[in-house]
């Protein structure tokens, strides 16, 4: 598979990633425009930017329109929102890429913002923020990145709050639009099973009008942190749910490799320590597991659990117990080896379809400008050591970057837990 990245004269990059022996093909268009490109006053904007593109376009002027389009030949579709860029997608049989090649291009580039709809797909926004507050496994993760974050950007719920989306008007879609949804900040992705040349024309045909004038940038983020950090959400349930990790860095160190491994050794999966400890060995908890997420200028390690109320501070103790090994003592042979092997099988094993690696691909060019190949990554994965484990371990299992959010049926004083909150 050789995969080809070209890019237009007016800055559009493209991704070609062929799959001879797939039945389908996917297209992927990503742009820089996500939560962290918004203010105060526009928090939410970006999310429901994506919603509203999918309520009509000036060839689809009505959402059935696109929809029966995309039904009408077995055609799976979505977009999605994240902190630093959105993402449209369909996926279909691979006879039938041009149709959503056009269907996707119409879509990001032609929406309407029709001001009725804009009224109407409003309730569904609050409904949706409703139902994530409603879903405390999930919330916990909203809180999470306050907790660290605080009010700037980046600890923003990407939804957004209410009282901004009743606010916001076809005046600030159209307005932001234009400030982000540029050729420049565009990344489209085909992958699966095509003609190259086909391919490509239709492409650019169908993103030719896209226009590109001087991107508006995000606010950088900032860290700060002396202590060990703790927010408590009070909610009636049977089962307290906790994130506890610290900050760790962003997608550019080379410490990312190191850190994957250790991630997996600490809590990625059935033989994790973690997972070994607090479930098999304590029975305190269903699920528990660990994982990392790194971005442009930021980024974190953290476990997550739900427990019993009554286990909290024991599962506390054994999170933070499993950080103190993995500073103290070198990972054995035999577990380094293993969890290499697991991570390098799963990344494999994901990336089977045209959808993951249309996903895989364009999400390394939208953060990093650059293309690594899962081969690549799996020898830098396959090279890292048990001390550069150890070490990175060291540097961010300190207290000073220690952090903790809980929903459940926890009253107590957000102090009590600080106290706990430490490495020695």
């Amino acid at each position: 598979m050789v995969v080809k990245k070209l890019s237009l004269d007016n800055g559009l990059r493209i991704i070609l990633v062929p799959q001879p022996q797939s039945l389908a093909a996917t297209i992927l268009v990503l742009v820089e425009a996500g939560s962290k490109y918004e203010t105060k006053e526009t928090n939410g904007l970006s999310h429901f930017l994506e919603h509203m593109c999918f309520k009509g376009t000036k060839k689809r002027p009505r959402s059935i329109d696109i929809a029966s389009e995309l039904a009408g030949i077995g055609a799976v579709s979505n977009a999605f929102t994240s902190l630093e860029y959105t993402g449209y997608y369909a996926k279909s049989a691979a006879n039938h890429l041009p149709i959503i090649i056009d269907v996707v291009s119409d879509i990001y580039l032609n929406p309407v913002f029709d001001e009725k709809e804009i009224i109407k797909e409003r309730g569904v926004i609050i409904e949706e923020m409703n139902m994530v507050q409603d879903t405390p496994m999930r919330y916990v993760g909203d809180l999470w990145l306050k907790l660290l974050y605080g009010d700037q950007p980046a600890g923003w719920e990407i939804i957004g709050r209410k009282e901004v989306i009743e606010k916001l008007s076809q005046k600030d879609f159209l307005q932001y639009r234009s400030e982000h949804y540029l050729a420049s900040s565009t990344v489209v992705v085909v992958a699966g099973k095509f003609d190259e040349e086909r391919v490509l024309k239709a492409v650019e045909r169908a993103f030719a009008s896209i226009e590109d004038t001087k991107k508006t940038a995000k606010v950088k983020t900032i860290e700060s942190q002396k202590d060990p950090r703790v927010l408590i959400k009070h909610k009636e349930t049977d089962q307290t749910h906790l994130i506890l990790g610290v900050r760790a860095f962003d997608i550019f160190d080379e410490r990312k490799y190191a850190l994957e491994v250790l991630e997996d050794i600490w809590g990625g999966g059935m033989s994790s320590r973690l997972f070994q400890k607090v479930r098999e060995e304590m029975g305190a908890a269903y699920y528990i597991g660990a994982n990392s997420d790194l971005f442009s200028d930021h980024g974190y390690l953290a476990a997550q659990a739900g427990v019993p109320k009554s286990k909290m501070n024991e599962v506390i103790q054994a999170i933070l117990e499993e950080m103190q090994k993995l500073k103290n003592k070198s990972v054995e042979e035999k577990e380094l080896v293993r969890s290499k092997e697991h991570l390098v099988g799963t990344m494999l094993l994901s990336l089977e379809t045209s959808h993951a690696l249309a996903g895989f691909y364009g999400d390394e060019e939208i953060i990093e400008k650059k293309l690594v190949s899962p081969g690549e990554i799996a020898e830098k994965i396959r090279r890292v050591t048990a001390e550069e484990i150890m070490a990175v371990a060291n540097d961010i299992f300190v207290n000073e970057k220690i952090n903790m959010t809980t929903i459940g049926p926890i009253k107590e004083e957000k102090e009590s837990f600080e106290k706990i909150l430490a490495l020695r």
